[in-house]
């Protein structure tokens, strides 16, 4: 199995997300992450899917079944070494005036940030790689987790080339 990490490049019409969802469902593969947003151009946005695919099905095939939808203006696969990948995490944990400390610690060794405390909880924002948060949230366990949300994985390529670059002039044309 191997994990790819796609970027989709939409019109900003509403119902897109769904008929991408069904298409990847349609041909069995599950999608692990998902992340959708306006790009900087209000009429297009980004999806970064993120899928683990097995030897027998090709994504090569869901790829090109994209291509074919009218508003989907540009698909690439960004390479992990060729790409610069994170997620947000947001976490609530048990916290006392014993183990406060001890988590601030963890805390600032993960760069992470402290966005609310509570006489019973602290609760932290981190961004980074899927490992490096695996690896905070591992540390954390021992106190308690309270409460957990986690964003998708969000990807844009390395250097000074866009994805959007071409698409935005395709689109020009097409109106």
């Amino acid at each position: 199995m191997s994990k790819h990490t796609l970027s989709v490049l939409v019109e900003n019409t509403p119902g897109i997300l769904a008929r991408i969802a069904a298409l990847f469902s349609r041909r069995g593969f599950n999608i692990d992450s998902l992340a959708v947003g306006v790009t900087e151009h209000p009429e297009i946005s980004r999806i970064t899917i993120v899928v683990n695919v097995i030897e027998d099905l090709p994504l090569e095939q869901v790829t090109k079944q994209l291509n074919k939808l009218v508003n989907v203006l540009k698909i690439v696969e960004l390479e992990a070494g060729s790409a610069v990948q994170r997620e947000l995490v947001l976490v609530k944990v048990r916290a006392d005036n014993e183990t406060r400390s001890q988590i601030v610690e963890i805390v600032q060794l993960f760069r992470a940030k402290t966005v609310d405390v509570s006489p019973e909880a602290v609760t932290i924002e981190a961004t980074g790689s899927s490992d490096k948060l695996e690896a905070m949230l591992k540390m954390l366990e021992p106190f308690g987790i309270k409460e957990l949300v986690q964003s998708g994985t969000i990807a844009i390529g390395r250097g000074a080339r866009s994805i959007t670059d071409r698409s935005l002039r395709a689109l020009d044309r097409s109106a």
